[in-house]
């Protein structure tokens, strides 16, 4: 068992770089196999999740080589359409795969997908709108079966809710359909723009990306490309929150601004300065910081469900009293138990949390409950007296690379210790 070992209390100054978005990684990775040739995808983190969708993709037959930060993917021996449970159950965002497989072969066999227990993440809409363009979809055993006769059929798909999942499957899917598609109330997410720029470089037709509606003309093939992944907006708000709780003054760079834009008011409600630059931050923060009087979860650009957890960490150590009122998933809450045995007040009710902010929290043993959430405890840790461990880091190894030797080059006396405990 790995464990985190945090002597808490220290100012974090410095400087830290982002990684490429996980988010953007994945659906691009499964894109990558519809496009013909040798795809070169650069700036993809260094990830477990990443890596499940290499297997994933090594197990359909594509070739793929990773150095550092870069990977090619190679579909030319791309020789299968299923997906085994096992590699399956490593991550939930494997279902984006279902419309990539089988727009580019014909069927696709993949068990439902695993990852963070966050409460239901239903599929349905993932589903209905690969029906509606033309995939007969058979669910039986705990698995999904499709297929496709010929090519996929481009049409409207309304969403009943702006699903980042639904939407990304859509684009892969209908990128080669025959006609147009069109998505109303798509997810306006920075990734789905990232998904969107691979596949209109692979020969893709599509607009409206970042918009609420998307038009995809569908072409005939997809050909390689090279892609820059776009700097992860959830981990540059994770250092600006390490800043935060800390009392410090940090430089994050490798940057996009823009994209987490929407944390700003926040931050700054709890008396953080950000500055601005062209792909950099400074976020300097107050010896002490103030309440922010609620936090209200929403799709983008509202305030990320990512960011939720660790503004919740933040709010352990301010003055006063915080709300927060989760709208995307309903069991989200699962680290205020963990944050509590740390000395957090934190009271829960359905989608509703209140905090109040204490003096001082203390060092004690914690465990991951998903990835934000173990996150949000590595920052309640950097926070409290004394010393705080955590454990089950397979969930921050999801979307943190190499996160403690980061800290560490920041300020923070963390260390991290593998084996068996």
């Amino acid at each position: 068992m790995s464990k985190l070992f945090i002597e808490g209390c220290h100012r974090l100054n410095g400087a830290v770089a982002v990684h490429g978005a996980k988010n953007s990684a994945l659906p691009i990775l499964a894109a990558a196999l519809m496009a013909d040739g040798v795809s070169e995808l650069q700036n993809c983190p260094g990830l477990s999740d990443v890596d499940a969708s290499v297997a994933i993709l090594r197990h359909l037959g594509c070739r793929v080589e990773r150095e550092g930060h870069r990977i090619l993917v190679d579909n030319t021996g791309l020789s299968g359409s299923d997906i085994p449970d096992d590699l399956m159950r490593e991550m939930r965002s494997s279902i984006v795969f279902l419309g990539a497989i089988a727009a580019k072969t014909g069927a696709a066999v993949l068990s439902f997908p695993g990852g963070c227990e966050l409460g239901p993440r239903p599929i349905d809409l993932h589903l209905a709108a690969l029906r509606q363009l033309g995939m007969a979809i058979e669910e039986e055993r705990g698995q999904l079966r499709c297929r496709v006769r010929g090519r996929l059929k481009g049409c409207k798909i309304p969403l009943s809710f702006p699903s980042v999942g639904a939407t990304e499957n859509i684009l892969l899917a209908a990128a080669t359909a025959e006609g147009t598609t069109t998505i109303l109330n798509a997810a306006r997410e920075p990734e789905i723009e990232d998904l969107a720029a691979f596949l209109n470089s692979s020969g893709a037709r599509i607009r409206g990306a970042g918009e609420g509606t998307v038009v995809i003309e569908g072409v005939d093939r997809l050909s390689a490309c090279c892609h820059r992944v776009i700097p992860d907006r959830i981990e540059t708000a994770t250092y600006m929150a390490a800043a935060a709780v800390t009392g410090g003054s940090l430089v994050i760079k490798d940057v996009e601004p823009a994209h987490v834009a929407t944390v700003f008011p926040a931050f700054e409600e709890m008396g953080c300065q950000i500055d601005v630059w062209k792909n950099e931050l400074l976020v300097s923060a107050p010896a002490r910081l103030r309440r922010v009087r609620s936090v209200r979860t929403m799709p983008y650009p509202g305030f990320p469900t990512d960011c939720q957890a660790l503004l919740m960490a933040m709010a352990c150590v301010a003055d006063g009293t915080s709300v927060f009122i989760e709208n995307i998933f309903e069991s989200r809450y699962k680290h205020a138990g963990e944050l509590m045995r740390l000395g957090a007040k934190i009271k829960v009710e359905g989608r509703v949390a209140v905090v109040e902010g204490v003096p001082v929290l203390s060092g004690a043993p914690v465990e991951c409950t998903d990835l934000r959430g173990g996150a949000a405890l590595v920052l309640a840790g950097l926070a409290a007296e004394g010393e705080t461990s955590v454990t089950a880091l397979h969930h921050i190894d999801r979307g943190y690379e190499a996160f403690e030797e980061a800290l560490a080059g920041a300020g923070a006396v963390i260390r991290r210790e593998d084996g068996t405990v």
